[in-house]
């Protein structure tokens, strides 16, 4: 991006967190520290179901505005397999439960989100709000069936007794960058901000930047650490 837009970053930096919450409130349950219920779980509900929609929308806004989508969507969907990898290596090791295993993340997701980019780009905007609606429905009707293989998990066919720590599948997420790409077509054809009397410098605004101009960093480094220190705190209780 050659002019970074602080709105977006700041968002960005917000849904990073969210993701950041809805992990630690995973471990806190997985562990038993926490039961899940009452306010702080329908909080991670929330975030766990719909806080990424609102993280496709930006990255599909910010894919109008950078340059490499190629490259940079395989750096981040490698990203997603080092996330299976790791997951998978702490089922194996006995230090977790299968849930924990991230099949296809919201990393794996983005990054084909990005390397369809250059597929879909020639299309109008007209073109890029009706398939994204379509993707999101055919995403929301798939969900109420079942199937016998993971093959297909990636598209949003769940097999009987599915879990993940980290689930977002192509359908219906795609349709949500497309929207994004919608949005930054239009809202966002001068790659300029859409607030700039805004104070940006804002102390609050500066941290949300922060966290959305690192959010891949921050989202590879924050479970592991997340998960050491609910361990640590375990065995010191123990």
């Amino acid at each position: 991006m050659k002019q970074r837009i602080w709105e977006l970053d700041a968002i960005r930096g917000i849904c990073i967190l969210g993701m950041v919450l809805v992990h630690i409130c995973f471990d806190l349950f997985m562990f038993g520290i926490l039961k899940p219920t009452g306010t702080l779980y329908d909080i991670f509900y929330f975030l766990s179901q719909w806080g990424g929609v609102l993280f496709f929308l930006i990255s599909g806004i910010c894919v109008t505005l950078g340059s490499h989508p190629i490259r940079r969507g395989l750096m981040v969907f490698g990203a997603g397999l080092l996330c299976t990898l790791v997951t998978a290596g702490m089922y194996l090791a006995g230090m977790m439960s299968k849930s924990i295993i991230i099949y296809f993340g919201v990393l794996h997701c983005l990054g084909i989100c990005m390397l369809l980019w250059p597929l879909l780009k020639k299309l109008p905007v007209w073109g890029l709000g009706i398939l994204g609606i379509v993707i999101i429905a055919v995403g929301f009707y798939i969900k109420q069936f079942r199937v016998e293989t993971f093959l297909l998990v990636p598209l949003g066919w769940m097999p009987h007794f599915f879990a993940s720590s980290d689930y977002f599948p192509i359908l219906p997420n795609l349709g949500y960058f497309l929207m994004g790409i919608l949005l930054g077509r239009t809202l966002y054809r001068k790659k300029t901000s859409l607030l700039p009397k805004v104070n940006s410098n804002n102390p609050l605004l500066r941290f949300f930047n922060f966290f959305g101009k690192h959010s891949l960093p921050i989202y590879l480094l924050h479970q592991p650490l997340v998960y050491a220190v609910i361990y640590g705190y375990i065995l010191w209780r123990y």
